[in-house]
Order: C-alpha cells, then structure tokens, then sequence
C-alpha cells in the first residue's frame, strides 16, 4: 500500500470545502482552548478567530498549511507546548470502544512501556472532554505510514517483519487480541528518519509546504514499528482461553471464519491479519506491487493465512520460525535493494545506482545490513 499521488490527494479531500472547516474538524475548533490549557496546540486553522491565510492573495487553499484538512476526521496532530513536540490526538467514544482507552494504557504502563518486546502506540496521557462525559482524548507520538517511504532493503522489511510478529506475540502473551492488525493499523515513528519536519495532512512535503521532505534510509536510521488503534481489541483471563467472539470485521474482511461462521477464535485471526498483510507486501495485492526476492516468507506466510484457523501457528511459533528464516539469510541478500513488480526500467537503474553507492559505505563502516533500532 502507498500514500496517494499528494496532488490529487489534497484536492480530493476537500474541494467541496474548498480549505474551509468540515463537519468532523468543527469539534476541535469548539476545544481549542481547553486543549491549549491542557498543553496542546492545535495548527491555526482551529483557533476560534481563524482567518484563512490565503483569502486576498493569489495563492490556492491546498497549498497554505493553514488550507489542509485531516486526514480522519477524529484524528488530528497538535504541538506539546511543553518541547514543542508534534503528537496526535485521537478522538474516542468510549461507548463505541469501551476498552481502547483501558488497553492502550495498559500497555503504556510503566512495567510494559520498559520491554523492548512492545510495540504497542505509547498513550502519553488521556484526557476526558470537560463537556461530554463520553468522549476521551488519547494523546500518542506523530506516526506515519509503514510502508512511507519504501523500504530500500531486503534486510529493512526483514526487520519489520520481525518487530510487528514481536509486537503481536507481545499482545497475545498478555491474552490480548488486536482483531484488526491491518495495514492501516501499522506505522512507524519516523522523527529519527526525516531530516525534515513534515506536514501531518500529506506527509511527503514539509511542513510549511516548502518542498518534499527529505528523509534518511531505515538502515542509516533505525525506526520502531508500532501496532495502532484498539478499538476492536479485547482481553481476557488466561482461563477464559480459548475464547470464541462474535465476529466484527475490521479492515481486512478476507479472514476466512469470517465469512463461514458467526463466532470465532479472535487469536488465530490475528496470525491470519498479521500473515495477510505481509503476504500483500512479498506477493502482492489489489493495493500493493509485490516486493521481489521473498520466497523465503511464502511458508510461513502459508501457514498463518491457512484457511483453517486451527492449523495456524501460534505467534509463539510464528516468531519462533522466523528467528529461523532470518538466521539463514546472508549479509548480502538483506543488503540487497528492493525491486517492485511496478517498477520502471528508468526508475529501477536510477536507485539502483544510489542504492549501490550507500551500500559500498555501509559495508566499509559496517552498518548493520538489519536496522535494529
């Protein structure tokens, strides 16, 4: 999966609003200020006097920071005014996700936020609307996308792989299931990774808009990968396993049980998800161009979409068997570029080129050919 091409993206999202506020950006124009005195800024088209800062000059809405729409609509960044630090602020119904809020800080707690086994999002704080008793704020670090940018080695998506089987194995060890470990549920903390700063509505340009922002490798600049949102996931007593759940369709619909029963075991779903999404990147899908070279994955990946829940491994297993895999790959084969079916002859040659130049000064000042942050 990609970001969209940033200039139909940014019109498409709000070229009937034309930079105005939507419907779903009007409750934090209306909290603004209480957000303010809880130490978070928002960007300023939210201040209740916003004037937009393209009206009398000939410039268009989408190219002012001030004219970009969020990308979701409960979901927003704001500055800390403590450091200045860009976080994100996630709108929760706690009706609607009765257990977000309690799972996130779970895992946020002092005793898991200090296992480097957690790649759960850090929940900062969670604050509690002054003005409806149920809706909740979580405040989380800015993250981005998985996948952006691409990975530019064999050995980068190995790393990923094995962060988010860790981070999931992680969940289940505490009886949690994700239920929705998908695509858009991954992403990564990139602060390390960009060299600068840039714009939470189209994060390829910078900032202020000034230029695309410029960005290391993931094997100059390690990153860690988080799981997000747990509005779906669920935990239970250790003598409650194994458990069956009603079935709720998160963002891949294509787990089998799915569509052959009305309950179903919530763990060996998430194998399948987890499984599903990796198979996606190696082999490809209807949103994704398969990444070449990883004919290594295809068993595992095999065995944790198997149609039949009960044949697939556990994440015990699952990462048990890839510590397998991974030891047999060389040096040279995760220091090896990543090709895309997509990609073009000219494209192709160009980051060839580059990526043979980064990969000589790697190997004289023994850059670890897996970036483990």
């Amino acid at each position: 999966m990609s970001l969209p091409d940033p200039s139909t993206n940014r019109r498409a999202r709000g070229s009937k609003l034309q930079g105005r506020l939507g419907g779903s950006e009007l409750f934090w124009r209306d909290h603004y200020e209480w957000l303010l005195e809880k130490g978070y800024q928002l960007r300023s088209r939210y201040q209740p006097d916003w004037k937009p800062s393209w009206e009398g000059t000939t410039k268009a809405w989408y190219d002012c920071p001030d004219g970009l729409h969020p990308m979701h609509g409960s979901i927003l960044d704001a500055s800390r005014s403590s450091d200045g630090e860009l976080v994100t602020l996630k709108r929760i119904s706690k009706s609607l996700y009765p257990f977000e809020r309690e799972i996130g800080l779970f895992f946020s707690s002092p005793a898991m936020a200090k296992s480097v086994h957690n790649h759960c999002v850090p929940i900062y704080e969670a604050l509690q609307v002054p003005d409806d008793e149920n809706i909740c704020i979580l405040v989380m670090p800015m993250l981005r996308p998985y996948e952006h940018p691409r990975f530019d080695t064999i050995g980068e998506a190995v790393e990923f792989f094995r962060q988010i089987f860790e981070g999931l194995q992680f969940m289940h060890q505490y009886h949690v299931a994700h239920r929705d470990a998908t695509h858009s549920n991954v992403m990564f903390d990139a602060r390390s990774l960009y060299r600068d700063p840039y714009h939470p509505s189209i994060p390829w340009r910078k900032l202020d808009l000034s230029g695309r922002a410029r960005h290391y490798t993931r094997t100059q600049r390690p990153v860690k990968y988080y799981l997000t949102d747990f509005g779906l996931s669920r935990q239970y007593k250790a003598e409650d396993l194994p458990t069956r759940e009603d079935i709720i369709m998160g963002g891949d619909k294509s787990v089998p049980e799915f569509s052959t029963a009305e309950t179903c075991d919530p763990f060996p779903a998430d194998v399948y998800t987890i499984g599903n999404l990796v198979k996606g990147l190696t082999e490809g899908d209807e949103l994704t161009s398969a990444m070449l070279g990883f004919d290594f994955m295809k068993p595992l990946v095999a065995a944790m979409t198997h149609e039949d829940p009960t044949k697939r491994p556990t994440m015990d297993e699952v990462v048990t068997r890839f510590e397998q895999i991974q030891k047999g790959l060389s040096s040279w084969k995760l220091r090896s570029r990543i090709v895309k079916e997509s990609d073009s002859y000219v494209g192709g040659l160009f980051r060839g080129i580059y990526h043979w130049g980064r990969r000589l000064v790697f190997v004289i000042k023994r850059v670890p050919p897996l970036p483990t942050p």
